[in-house]
């Protein structure tokens, strides 16, 4: 890779971004600028409209003021240029048919309209599966404000990503600024490649010399960032825990949204589980987040008492009925880190696709209170798909971080496997 700031193959190596899923059925990508969502992923647009998804286009300004000094006619009629520029790529890319809104908000005043490009946004974003937009941490204040936009549009079942621009020549990549940790990466293809290069040659507005004669906005030295064939993403996590709200919702009507009774896959999760449980049986097992109740069956029969609990009525409702055999179990309306869902003196805690769902600082408090509940040699079990929900502020593998790294836990079972996440630990 060869680039202006020495040092990005490098980091590239060194942090091995995990790759994009480009399987979306309605990606809403949205730009800043015309160009933006070319130069950072037109790759990984085109990939998901060859997988059947459907991508759509919001662009905020026509990037009428590229040239500062530039008349007021001379504006409006680079901007009317700029769209169709745009158009002209998005052929050359063959996602010709992709839906482009264009919000006409002024080029380089978008951090004083940042709450107006909120609105427009929000019905743009309502039904969409995941929102790519410019990554708040790009040093451009239009990028940056677009950003902050879309994340506060976007709603709690859209993955959220970002993508950067001006980070590649203007930032180095050992600035502590960079998401490193939540980066991911698209790779393209030769045909791919041959695309993309078409599609950048279509903005000739912004390769040609300033018509001033100065340098383009996009010079070969920054061009060559947009032409290794791998474009750069930031997953975007939640700050704050997924409200309760989204999980009543998708309980609606008595569904099973993840598909607890009738999947293999949470079948086989409940059959590692009873086998990684160290003991044979335990007196009082706590288990936040017991959903339709199928875990919690299981547990009843491990346990001479389980305290269950989940967010929502109908979880609750559910798991009455799934647990009515068993005197032993009690369930109840409680969401962490509410303490009512660990309660004092357990010597075991069941989180199963849970704690993920929770902030850092929630889970943090939920540690804190795993330690104070359970007794002493208590056990605690972490399982996770190794995914990333939506509505989740972190991944299994740094959720579960969180607890393998505190003293008052030693870690003795781990089970590492394509689908799910699983550790036992005990309490000091």
């Amino acid at each position: 890779m060869t680039a202006t700031v020495p040092g990005w193959a490098e980091a590239l190596a060194m942090h091995a971004p995990p790759a994009m899923d480009p399987a979306l059925a309605r990606l809403v990508v949205v730009a800043a600028h015309p160009d933006d969502e070319t130069l950072a992923a037109a790759g990984f647009l085109r990939a998901v409209h060859a997988a059947g998804g459907t991508v759509e286009l919001v662009v905020a300004t026509d990037g009428e003021a590229a040239f500062p000094d530039a008349a007021p006619a001379d504006r409006a009629a680079l901007g009317r240029t700029r769209r169709a520029e745009l158009h002209a790529a998005l052929d050359a890319l063959g996602v010709g048919d992709t839906r482009v809104t264009w919000l006409g908000l002024p080029d380089s005043g978008l951090a004083d309209r940042e709450d107006e490009l909120t609105d427009a946004l929000a019905p743009l974003l309502r039904s969409a599966d995941a929102c790519l937009a410019p990554w708040t941490g790009d040093p451009h204040p239009d990028h940056a404000a677009a950003g902050r936009a879309a994340e506060r549009a976007a709603p709690v079942r859209a993955h959220r990503f970002a993508y950067p621009i001006w980070m590649w020549p203007w930032m180095r990549p050992d600035d502590p600024a960079i998401p490193w940790s939540t980066a991911c990466e698209h790779r393209l293809d030769e045909s791919a490649r041959r695309a993309k290069a078409a599609a950048v040659e279509r903005f000739a507005s912004q390769l040609a010399p300033a018509p001033d004669g100065g340098p383009p906005i996009l010079p070969p030295d920054v061009l060559t960032h947009f032409a290794t064939g791998r474009e750069l993403f930031f997953r975007v996590p939640r700050p704050d825990s997924a409200p309760a709200a989204r999980f009543a919702d998708l309980y609606t009507g008595g569904a099973d949204p993840w598909e607890t009774r009738t999947s293999w896959y949470e079948e086989r999760k409940r059959t590692i589980v009873a086998a990684c449980l160290p003991h044979r049986h335990y007196a009082h097992a706590a288990e936040p987040g017991c959903g339709l109740g199928g875990l919690t069956r299981v547990l009843a029969g491990r346990c001479d008492a389980v305290t269950a609990s989940d967010y929502t009525p109908a979880a609750v409702a559910a798991t009455h009925d799934a647990t009515s055999g068993f005197p032993g179990v009690r369930v109840l309306e409680a969401a962490l880190p509410d303490l009512r869902a660990v309660p004092d003196g357990v010597d075991l805690v069941v989180l199963s696709e849970v704690l993920y769902y929770l902030s850092p600082a929630d889970v943090d408090a939920v540690t804190d209170r795993l330690a104070h509940a359970l007794v002493p040699g208590g056990d605690v079990l972490l399982a996770h798909w190794r995914g990333w929900p939506a509505e989740a502020p972190q991944d299994a593998a740094a959720t579960h971080r969180r607890l393998l790294d505190d003293p008052r836990f030693d870690l003795l079972v781990e089970h590492v496997d394509e689908e799910f996440l699983l550790h036992v630990l005990r309490r000091s």
